[in-house]
């Protein structure tokens, strides 16, 4: 059965889809079947679109119940529509064989556009890492690019990203970590999103420059390793000072290598016989590295 009017007000829908939340723009919104073929994703859309369980399930209430909350769409100049929200509604549709989606047509410029499009897909229960980092950067800028065009109100309004904690019920600081990871290059960005890298360390890791990301991820795929916290720290540090090279990434991935199930360890009493007395245990750990990358370079000097 296809949708209609009268369905769409169904309170329980919420529990069919993902987003449900459709902010009005006028008294009567009027829902069009549109073919799928001519709704295309909205551009750089952050949020995945997989074939999982709850995509199996949502192609299920499709077959049966046809799609009963519409998409957003707004017109493309270069034919068609551009989904604003829906996009998960219009692969499920895709997949029951359907022919149309009902969709609301709005003239959205492109910040009202990427705010409805975030704001429709934050809603969902589980969203991985990468999709709320992008979704954070583009509401973010898409809400100053909008406060700059209100100069006049400038004085009186709040900082964008305060604004942006207050909608989401994030901190400021968590929403600039989340923005962070967008720093990081595709493959270090999927193993945060697989739980491989944690977010504290993805986020040490997003102030290395992408070739050094890159190098990064050739040392962990050779020495088949993941750095820790600690680890991540002191990789930021050497690229601050601009002293971090396949040789550094190589030595402080490998401090916690086992051999026969063993460690090798130097206790601090030793380190103090060869080392001036003010230097920490961290600078003692950092010239070792140091050294130790030196000596790779050129062993037999």
């Amino acid at each position: 059965m296809k949708s209609s009017a009268k369905n769409i007000k169904l309170a329980s829908v919420d529990d069919l889809f993902a987003s449900t939340t459709i902010p009005a723009t006028s008294d009567v919104d009027q829902v069009q079947d549109i073919s799928l073929s001519e709704l295309h994703s909205f551009k750089h859309h952050p949020f995945k679109v997989i074939d999982d369980d709850a995509m199996a399930d949502m192609v299920e209430s499709v077959k049966q119940y046809g799609v009963l909350v519409p998409a957003i769409a707004r017109p493309d100049p270069n034919g068609g529509y551009e989904l604003v929200a829906g996009h998960r509604r219009h692969r499920a549709s895709e997949l029951a064989e359907q022919e149309t989606l009902p969709v609301i047509i709005r003239d959205l410029d492109d910040d009202a556009a990427t705010i409805i499009m975030v704001d429709s897909n934050l809603q969902r229960e589980s969203l991985l890492p990468s999709e709320r980092a992008f979704a954070y950067k583009m509401k973010l800028e898409a809400i100053k690019r909008q406060a700059k065009e209100n100069a006049s109100q400038v004085g009186t309004q709040k900082r964008s990203d305060q604004l942006l904690a207050e909608q989401v019920g994030e901190s400021r600081n968590q929403i600039q970590r989340f923005i962070r990871l967008t720093e990081l290059i595709p493959e270090l960005l999927d193993m945060v999103d697989e739980r491989k890298i944690a977010f504290n360390s993805a986020y040490e890791l997003s102030f290395l420059s992408k070739d050094e990301q890159v190098t990064l991820i050739k040392v962990m795929t050779r020495e088949k390793v993941r750095p820790s916290l600690s680890q991540t720290e002191r990789l930021k540090k050497f690229s601050q000072d601009g002293k971090l090279s396949e040789d550094v990434i190589s030595a402080i991935l490998s401090e916690e290598k086992t051999d026969k199930g063993g460690k090798v360890t130097l206790k601090r009493n030793i380190l103090e016989k060869y080392f001036p007395e003010n230097y920490s245990v961290q600078d003692m750990e950092n010239t070792i590295i140091a050294l130790l990358a030196k000596w790779a370079e050129s062993p037999d000097e």
